[in-house]
């Protein structure tokens, strides 16, 4: 198995969420509870093929004692139990009142480590993650708290957005092309992806807001193209609304010149 070596160096957190991910409960000692999880502020987990990624769970928790800390925080892919995201045992808590507290787990993503992570394709591994933790109170009352928040890791996009010409007349035709592809976590290269709809956007000059025109299909290896009739100035755009596994982008806007 492939993930045993590479995960007992980044601190065995495979063998750990493995067995977290058998069984939900919560069960501990005592009044200590967590009350609300926040990851990554509320938003998407995006990773690529080379960045290291590091997001903040925010666990609030509550104990008539006072709070004292974290002890344990997983994270791991809801539907096969594997991840690659690791924490350092570090943790650092906001007193809000004399009960509550907001505790910070931050989580680190290094592309590097991902092929090494599982015995599968690393890239099932995006989609629908699930959070544990365990608390402790200062009165010594601890709770093991079992899937307390959701939230998606996904795949990186790159969509480049290309215009030919980039300067013609009122009612002639240009070709707007680009090409759609995406993190594959296996090699750390970004590929084709084939068969997904993204919509070409223009912007008027001097507009705010940017409207569908119209909407493409990507073909083989992800490669978009179109044909559209210039009636003004302004910028042109794709934009990919994303999936569950695969993030949302919106490429730069392109500017279109009338001669």
């Amino acid at each position: 198995m492939r993930g045993r070596t590479a995960w007992a160096a980044a601190g065995g957190a495979v063998a750990l969420v493995l067995a977290t991910a058998t069984g939900a409960h919560a069960e501990g000692r005592g009044d200590v509870r967590v009350v609300k999880t926040v990851v990554n502020g509320g938003g998407n987990v995006i990773v690529g093929t080379s960045r290291t990624i590091r997001y903040p769970i925010d666990i609030t928790v509550k104990d008539d004692s006072g709070v004292k800390g974290l002890t344990h925080v997983s994270t791991f892919n809801m539907t096969n139990g594997w991840s690659f995201a690791t924490w350092d045992g570090d943790s650092s808590c906001t007193k809000k009142s004399a009960t509550t507290s907001v505790c910070r787990a931050t989580m680190t993503i290094d592309p590097a480590w991902i092929a090494d992570s599982d015995d599968t394709d690393s890239n099932k591994v995006a989609g629908v993650w699930q959070v544990n933790a365990t608390v402790k109170a200062k009165d010594g009352d601890y709770w093991i708290s079992d899937h307390i928040a959701e939230y998606k890791v996904k795949r990186a996009v790159q969509l480049p957005t290309v215009i030919a010409p980039e300067s013609v007349a009122k009612g002639s035709t240009v070709t707007v092309t680009g090409k759609l592809s995406r993190a594959n976590w296996e090699d750390l290269k970004y590929h084709g992806f084939t068969g997904q709809q993204v919509r070409l956007q223009f912007r008027q000059k001097g507009a705010a807001h940017y409207s569908t025109v119209k909407t493409v299909t990507t073909g083989d290896a992800g490669k978009l193209a179109t044909k559209v009739t210039v009636t003004a100035a302004g910028s042109w755009r794709w934009y990919f609304p994303g999936t569950t596994t695969t993030s949302r982008k919106v490429s730069t806007g392109e500017v279109l010149n009338l001669k």
